[in-house]
Protein backbone atom coordinates (compact mmCIF):
# COMPACT_ATOMS: atom_id res chain seq x y z
CA UNK A 1 0.00 0.00 0.00
CA UNK A 2 2.45 2.38 0.82
CA UNK A 3 4.15 1.54 -2.36
CA UNK A 4 1.19 2.33 -4.27
CA UNK A 5 0.47 5.68 -2.87
CA UNK A 6 4.28 6.33 -3.45
CA UNK A 7 3.76 5.66 -7.21
CA UNK A 8 0.36 7.50 -7.01
CA UNK A 9 2.66 10.69 -5.48
CA UNK A 10 5.11 10.56 -8.01
CA UNK A 11 2.48 10.04 -11.48
CA UNK A 12 1.13 13.37 -9.50
CA UNK A 13 4.45 15.11 -9.87
CA UNK A 14 4.99 14.02 -13.13
CA UNK A 15 1.79 14.98 -14.60
CA UNK A 16 2.23 18.48 -12.84
CA UNK A 17 5.91 18.80 -14.12
CA UNK A 18 3.93 18.49 -17.86
CA UNK A 19 1.17 20.63 -17.40
CA UNK A 20 4.46 23.18 -15.82
CA UNK A 21 6.26 22.79 -19.52
CA UNK A 22 2.89 23.51 -21.42
CA UNK A 23 2.94 26.67 -19.47
CA UNK A 24 5.82 27.55 -20.09
CA UNK A 25 5.52 27.27 -23.90
CA UNK A 26 2.67 29.76 -23.23
CA UNK A 27 4.78 32.46 -22.56
CA UNK A 28 6.14 32.34 -25.93
CA UNK A 29 3.07 32.04 -27.25
CA UNK A 30 1.75 35.26 -25.81
CA UNK A 31 4.29 37.01 -26.63
CA UNK A 32 3.54 36.33 -30.15
CA UNK A 33 0.23 36.67 -29.49
CA UNK A 34 0.19 40.35 -27.44
CA UNK A 35 1.59 41.45 -30.96
CA UNK A 36 -1.83 41.95 -32.23
CA UNK A 37 -4.11 40.84 -29.56
CA UNK A 38 -4.72 43.46 -26.63
CA UNK A 39 -4.03 41.77 -23.42
CA UNK A 40 -7.29 41.28 -21.66
CA UNK A 41 -8.98 39.95 -24.37
CA UNK A 42 -6.20 38.04 -25.53
CA UNK A 43 -6.89 36.12 -22.17
CA UNK A 44 -10.46 36.25 -22.34
CA UNK A 45 -10.32 34.36 -25.69
CA UNK A 46 -7.89 31.46 -24.55
CA UNK A 47 -9.60 30.61 -21.51
CA UNK A 48 -13.39 31.40 -22.90
CA UNK A 49 -13.16 28.95 -26.15
CA UNK A 50 -11.40 26.47 -23.50
CA UNK A 51 -14.10 26.79 -21.07
CA UNK A 52 -16.16 26.15 -24.43
CA UNK A 53 -14.29 23.44 -25.35
CA UNK A 54 -14.73 21.51 -22.16
CA UNK A 55 -18.17 22.24 -21.72
CA UNK A 56 -19.89 19.39 -23.60
CA UNK A 57 -17.68 16.49 -21.57
CA UNK A 58 -19.49 17.94 -18.81
CA UNK A 59 -22.62 18.27 -20.47
CA UNK A 60 -22.98 14.96 -22.07
CA UNK A 61 -21.59 12.69 -19.23
CA UNK A 62 -24.51 11.82 -17.05
CA UNK A 63 -22.28 12.05 -13.79
CA UNK A 64 -20.87 15.12 -14.33
CA UNK A 65 -23.93 16.97 -15.63
CA UNK A 66 -25.72 16.10 -12.61
CA UNK A 67 -22.98 16.87 -10.42
CA UNK A 68 -22.78 20.43 -12.62
CA UNK A 69 -27.03 20.76 -12.12
CA UNK A 70 -26.64 20.29 -8.63
CA UNK A 71 -24.00 22.72 -6.93
CA UNK A 72 -25.02 24.46 -4.32
CA UNK A 73 -25.15 27.98 -3.67
CA UNK A 74 -21.66 27.18 -1.42
CA UNK A 75 -20.22 25.35 -4.39
CA UNK A 76 -21.03 27.94 -6.27
CA UNK A 77 -19.90 30.67 -4.40
CA UNK A 78 -16.51 29.16 -3.92
CA UNK A 79 -16.05 27.99 -7.77
CA UNK A 80 -16.75 31.79 -8.82
CA UNK A 81 -14.14 33.21 -6.45
CA UNK A 82 -11.16 30.66 -7.52
CA UNK A 83 -12.26 32.20 -11.23
CA UNK A 84 -11.86 35.49 -9.95
CA UNK A 85 -8.72 34.88 -8.65
CA UNK A 86 -6.89 32.50 -10.28
CA UNK A 87 -8.32 32.92 -13.56
CA UNK A 88 -9.62 36.69 -14.26
CA UNK A 89 -6.91 38.36 -11.71
CA UNK A 90 -3.62 36.16 -11.79
CA UNK A 91 -4.25 35.32 -16.00
CA UNK A 92 -4.77 38.70 -16.67
CA UNK A 93 -1.78 40.48 -14.64
CA UNK A 94 0.37 38.03 -15.82
CA UNK A 95 -0.70 38.89 -19.70
CA UNK A 96 -0.84 42.66 -18.63
CA UNK A 97 2.52 41.76 -17.09
CA UNK A 98 4.12 40.30 -20.29
CA UNK A 99 3.00 43.22 -22.06
CA UNK A 100 4.78 45.17 -20.01
CA UNK A 101 8.07 44.09 -19.07
CA UNK A 102 10.52 40.91 -20.21
CA UNK A 103 8.87 37.35 -19.60
CA UNK A 104 12.67 36.98 -17.65
CA UNK A 105 10.84 39.67 -14.76
CA UNK A 106 7.59 38.43 -14.90
CA UNK A 107 8.68 34.51 -14.14
CA UNK A 108 10.89 35.91 -11.59
CA UNK A 109 7.98 38.24 -9.83
CA UNK A 110 5.96 35.02 -9.87
CA UNK A 111 8.58 32.91 -7.93
CA UNK A 112 7.80 34.15 -4.83
CA UNK A 113 4.24 32.95 -4.68
CA UNK A 114 5.57 29.88 -2.80
CA UNK A 115 6.20 31.90 0.44
CA UNK A 116 2.86 32.89 0.45
CA UNK A 117 1.24 29.78 -0.32
CA UNK A 118 3.44 28.09 2.38
CA UNK A 119 2.47 30.89 5.36
CA UNK A 120 -1.00 30.47 4.43
CA UNK A 121 -1.10 26.91 3.51
CA UNK A 122 0.38 26.45 6.70
CA UNK A 123 -2.58 28.27 8.54
CA UNK A 124 -5.84 27.69 6.09
CA UNK A 125 -4.79 24.15 5.24
CA UNK A 126 -3.03 22.61 7.98
CA UNK A 127 -0.59 21.54 5.76
CA UNK A 128 2.41 22.87 7.58
CA UNK A 129 6.25 22.32 5.57
CA UNK A 130 8.41 20.40 7.10
CA UNK A 131 11.87 21.65 7.65
CA UNK A 132 13.51 19.80 4.59
CA UNK A 133 11.03 21.00 2.65
CA UNK A 134 11.49 24.84 3.99
CA UNK A 135 15.09 23.90 3.58
CA UNK A 136 14.24 22.60 0.03
CA UNK A 137 12.58 25.89 -0.37
CA UNK A 138 15.20 28.69 0.41
CA UNK A 139 17.44 26.77 -1.73
CA UNK A 140 14.91 26.98 -4.76
CA UNK A 141 14.45 30.68 -4.28
CA UNK A 142 18.42 31.18 -4.08
CA UNK A 143 18.90 29.07 -7.52
CA UNK A 144 16.38 31.44 -8.72
CA UNK A 145 18.07 34.90 -7.35
CA UNK A 146 21.35 33.41 -8.64
CA UNK A 147 19.61 32.70 -12.23
CA UNK A 148 17.76 35.99 -12.74
CA UNK A 149 19.60 38.88 -10.87
CA UNK A 150 20.66 41.19 -11.60
CA UNK A 151 18.35 42.94 -13.72
CA UNK A 152 19.34 45.44 -15.16
CA UNK A 153 17.56 47.33 -17.70
CA UNK A 154 14.76 50.20 -16.89
CA UNK A 155 11.32 48.33 -15.73
CA UNK A 156 7.86 49.87 -16.51
CA UNK A 157 6.53 50.96 -12.72
CA UNK A 158 2.94 49.90 -14.09
CA UNK A 159 3.96 46.22 -15.28
CA UNK A 160 5.36 46.06 -11.91
CA UNK A 161 2.51 47.14 -9.87
CA UNK A 162 0.51 44.66 -12.26
CA UNK A 163 2.60 41.65 -11.53
CA UNK A 164 3.11 42.52 -7.43
CA UNK A 165 -1.06 41.86 -7.76
CA UNK A 166 -0.71 38.77 -9.51
CA UNK A 167 2.15 36.97 -7.52
CA UNK A 168 -0.90 37.54 -4.81
CA UNK A 169 -3.31 36.39 -6.85
CA UNK A 170 -1.44 33.51 -7.81
CA UNK A 171 -0.77 32.69 -4.04
CA UNK A 172 -4.32 32.66 -3.29
CA UNK A 173 -5.20 31.12 -6.33
CA UNK A 174 -3.16 28.22 -4.84
CA UNK A 175 -4.83 28.09 -1.58
CA UNK A 176 -8.14 28.08 -3.20
CA UNK A 177 -7.57 25.14 -5.52
CA UNK A 178 -6.15 23.01 -3.25
CA UNK A 179 -9.42 23.84 -0.42
CA UNK A 180 -12.01 23.09 -3.80
CA UNK A 181 -10.09 20.24 -5.01
CA UNK A 182 -9.27 18.49 -2.00
CA UNK A 183 -11.83 16.66 -0.84
CA UNK A 184 -12.82 14.94 -3.74
CA UNK A 185 -16.32 15.66 -4.00
CA UNK A 186 -16.21 17.81 -7.20
CA UNK A 187 -15.09 16.67 -10.63
CA UNK A 188 -11.84 18.12 -11.66
CA UNK A 189 -13.65 18.59 -15.27
CA UNK A 190 -16.75 20.38 -13.22
CA UNK A 191 -14.34 22.42 -11.33
CA UNK A 192 -12.38 23.82 -14.38
CA UNK A 193 -15.21 24.46 -16.38
CA UNK A 194 -17.37 26.75 -13.92
CA UNK A 195 -14.23 28.80 -12.67
CA UNK A 196 -12.76 28.84 -16.09
CA UNK A 197 -16.14 30.19 -17.41
CA UNK A 198 -16.34 33.15 -15.10
CA UNK A 199 -13.24 34.49 -14.90
CA UNK A 200 -12.74 33.81 -18.91
CA UNK A 201 -16.38 36.27 -18.72
CA UNK A 202 -14.48 38.75 -16.40
CA UNK A 203 -11.89 39.05 -18.59
CA UNK A 204 -13.44 38.90 -21.95
CA UNK A 205 -15.95 41.82 -21.11
CA UNK A 206 -13.14 43.90 -19.68
CA UNK A 207 -10.90 44.02 -22.41
CA UNK A 208 -13.83 44.24 -24.97
CA UNK A 209 -15.16 47.30 -22.71
CA UNK A 210 -11.35 48.56 -22.78
CA UNK A 211 -10.08 48.26 -25.86
CA UNK A 212 -12.80 46.85 -28.30
CA UNK A 213 -12.94 43.94 -29.84
CA UNK A 214 -9.63 43.92 -32.29
CA UNK A 215 -9.83 41.92 -36.08
CA UNK A 216 -7.47 39.23 -35.56
CA UNK A 217 -5.63 37.57 -38.39
CA UNK A 218 -5.18 33.97 -38.73
CA UNK A 219 -2.03 33.74 -37.11
CA UNK A 220 -3.81 35.12 -34.05
CA UNK A 221 -6.27 32.55 -33.69
CA UNK A 222 -4.28 29.80 -34.25
CA UNK A 223 -2.15 30.96 -31.33
CA UNK A 224 -5.31 31.24 -29.56
CA UNK A 225 -6.54 28.19 -30.65
CA UNK A 226 -3.55 26.24 -29.29
CA UNK A 227 -3.52 28.29 -25.90
CA UNK A 228 -7.42 26.97 -25.50
CA UNK A 229 -7.35 23.50 -26.44
CA UNK A 230 -3.47 22.28 -25.39
CA UNK A 231 -2.39 24.48 -22.62
CA UNK A 232 -5.64 25.38 -21.01
CA UNK A 233 -8.32 22.97 -22.01
CA UNK A 234 -6.36 20.15 -21.52
CA UNK A 235 -3.63 21.40 -18.93
CA UNK A 236 -5.79 23.05 -16.55
CA UNK A 237 -7.91 19.49 -16.21
CA UNK A 238 -4.88 17.58 -15.27
CA UNK A 239 -3.86 20.55 -12.65
CA UNK A 240 -7.01 20.27 -11.00
CA UNK A 241 -6.30 16.23 -11.05
CA UNK A 242 -2.94 16.75 -9.84
CA UNK A 243 -4.03 18.91 -6.41
CA UNK A 244 -5.69 15.76 -5.39
CA UNK A 245 -2.53 14.07 -4.24
CA UNK A 246 -0.31 17.33 -4.21
CA UNK A 247 0.09 19.66 -1.27
CA UNK A 248 -0.55 23.33 -1.90
CA UNK A 249 3.30 24.12 -1.15
CA UNK A 250 4.07 21.26 -3.42
CA UNK A 251 2.22 22.34 -6.42
CA UNK A 252 3.47 25.99 -6.07
CA UNK A 253 7.17 24.64 -6.33
CA UNK A 254 6.06 22.76 -9.26
CA UNK A 255 4.53 25.12 -11.09
CA UNK A 256 7.30 27.89 -10.34
CA UNK A 257 9.90 25.32 -12.22
CA UNK A 258 8.46 27.46 -15.10
CA UNK A 259 11.20 29.65 -14.29
CA UNK A 260 13.77 27.63 -15.15
CA UNK A 261 11.75 25.54 -18.50
CA UNK A 262 10.89 29.12 -19.93
CA UNK A 263 14.93 29.76 -19.80
CA UNK A 264 15.66 26.59 -21.29
CA UNK A 265 13.31 27.61 -24.10
CA UNK A 266 14.79 31.04 -24.69
CA UNK A 267 17.99 28.89 -24.73
CA UNK A 268 17.08 26.37 -27.36
CA UNK A 269 14.47 28.54 -29.48
CA UNK A 270 15.59 32.61 -29.36
CA UNK A 271 19.20 31.86 -29.18
CA UNK A 272 19.51 33.25 -25.45
CA UNK A 273 23.19 31.84 -23.90
CA UNK A 274 23.44 30.29 -20.12
CA UNK A 275 26.75 31.00 -18.88
CA UNK A 276 27.93 29.44 -15.49
CA UNK A 277 26.13 31.65 -13.28
CA UNK A 278 22.60 30.83 -15.10
CA UNK A 279 23.70 27.15 -14.81
CA UNK A 280 24.25 27.26 -11.32
CA UNK A 281 21.08 28.71 -10.75
CA UNK A 282 19.23 26.07 -12.50
CA UNK A 283 21.38 23.57 -10.60
CA UNK A 284 20.18 25.09 -7.45
CA UNK A 285 16.81 25.47 -8.43
CA UNK A 286 16.05 21.58 -9.31
CA UNK A 287 17.93 20.64 -5.92
CA UNK A 288 15.40 22.23 -3.83
CA UNK A 289 13.02 21.37 -6.26
CA UNK A 290 14.10 17.89 -5.07
CA UNK A 291 14.14 18.62 -1.46
CA UNK A 292 10.66 19.78 -1.22
CA UNK A 293 9.73 16.56 -2.74
CA UNK A 294 12.05 14.39 -0.35
CA UNK A 295 10.64 16.34 2.99
CA UNK A 296 6.87 15.79 2.01
CA UNK A 297 4.67 14.14 4.20
CA UNK A 298 2.06 11.88 2.24
CA UNK A 299 -1.18 11.40 3.14
CA UNK A 300 -4.10 9.52 1.55
CA UNK A 301 -6.60 10.97 -0.02
CA UNK A 302 -10.02 10.73 0.68
CA UNK A 303 -11.79 7.89 -0.60
CA UNK A 304 -14.30 9.38 -2.41
CA UNK A 305 -11.44 11.15 -4.39
CA UNK A 306 -10.11 8.47 -5.31
CA UNK A 307 -13.51 6.85 -6.57
CA UNK A 308 -13.98 10.36 -8.58
CA UNK A 309 -10.89 10.51 -9.92
CA UNK A 310 -11.11 7.00 -11.54
CA UNK A 311 -14.56 7.57 -12.65
CA UNK A 312 -13.94 10.92 -14.54
CA UNK A 313 -10.12 10.39 -15.75
CA UNK A 314 -11.34 9.20 -19.21
CA UNK A 315 -13.52 11.92 -19.25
Amino acid sequence: MMWADSRSHLTAVLQALLVTFLWSTSFVLIKWGLEGVPALTFAGLRYGLAALLLAPWVLVNPGTRDILLGLSRADLVRLGMLGIVFYAVTQGAQFLGLSLLPAVVVTLMLCFSPILVATAGGVLLGEKPTLKQWLGLGVFLAGVLVYFLPVTEQLNALGLAVMAVGVLANAWGSILGRQVNRSGRLPPVVITVVSMSVGATLLLVTGVASTGFPALEFRSWLLVGWLAVVNTALAFTLWNHTLRRLTAMESSIINNTMLIQIALLAWVFLDEPLGARKGLGIVLAALGAALVQLGTRHSKPPSNARHVVRKHSAV
